[in-house]
């Protein structure tokens, strides 16, 4: 999956009925281990300050009901990123605020804005505020402010409509598969690029017995993809 580093139209907000704002697909828990971080991570971003916003979108959550739409899931999946690159938790929402107030648009961690944009903006922010590792986000090459390599391999993974919005998101748990999340495909739920099978699919094949070279031979892909997608589902169900 690549990303089209083209400008991305002017935006100020999403539809509320698109479905990848108003489809919940993940709970917490499947979010996070999607996304190989800590349930309470996830929480902690799902949770609204007082007098503040939840990082994540997400709706109240009904007993065990997915609660996380395609929209927040993408949120999540670029604050991992930022995790990842090295920001204190407690660094990262002050950041984020500060990137949605100065491009103006709900949702900045989803728009290809925070691609093009966001590294000016999060760049003399953290200057301004002398923040060390917020800083770690970036590099500046010629000049020019850019993310570090981690933060951009994740972008990369991350499609964006013509509208500006996120619309799938390749999913960095699997080391071997090619595992994706496309709220337009499958309802949202994770598919393998190489083929389209869904995961849940390969998962009841082997829950009900079958070997994974009979499951890999079936759905056209290597056994390591399939021995790739039980690991991460081990996880999920964990």
């Amino acid at each position: 999956m690549t990303t089209d580093t083209t400008r991305a139209p002017s935006q100020s907000t999403i539809r509320a009925d698109d479905t990848r704002v108003a489809l919940p697909i993940f709970t917490l828990r499947e979010t996070a281990a999607y996304l190989g971080i800590p349930k309470s991570t996830i929480q902690h971003w799902a949770s609204a300050p007082e007098g503040g916003d939840a990082l994540i979108t997400r709706f109240a959550s009904r007993g065990r009901d997915a609660s996380v739409p395609f929209i927040g899931f993408a949120e999540a999946y670029v604050l991992s990123a930022f995790r990842r690159a090295g920001v204190p938790l407690q660094r990262i929402r002050p950041a984020v605020e500060a990137l949605a107030s100065t491009i103006g648009i709900e949702h900045a961690l989803a728009s290809h804005r925070l691609y093009t944009d966001g590294a000016e903006v999060l760049y003399d922010y953290a200057l301004e505020q002398e923040d060390e590792g917020l800083l770690q986000l970036f590099v500046v090459r010629t000049r020019q402010r850019q993310f570090s390599e981690v933060v951009t391999g994740y972008l990369g993974c991350v499609r964006y409509g013509t509208d500006g919005w996120a619309s799938a998101v390749r999913l960095p748990v699997y080391r071997h598969a090619a595992v994706a999340v496309d709220p337009r495909v499958g309802f949202g739920l994770p598919l393998l690029v190489r083929g389209g099978a869904r995961i849940e699919d390969l998962i009841d094949r082997f829950q009900a017995g079958d070997g994974v070279a009979d499951i890999a031979a079936d759905f056209g892909v290597p056994e390591r993809e399939v021995e790739d997608v039980v690991r991460v589902a081990t996880r999920v169900a964990a």
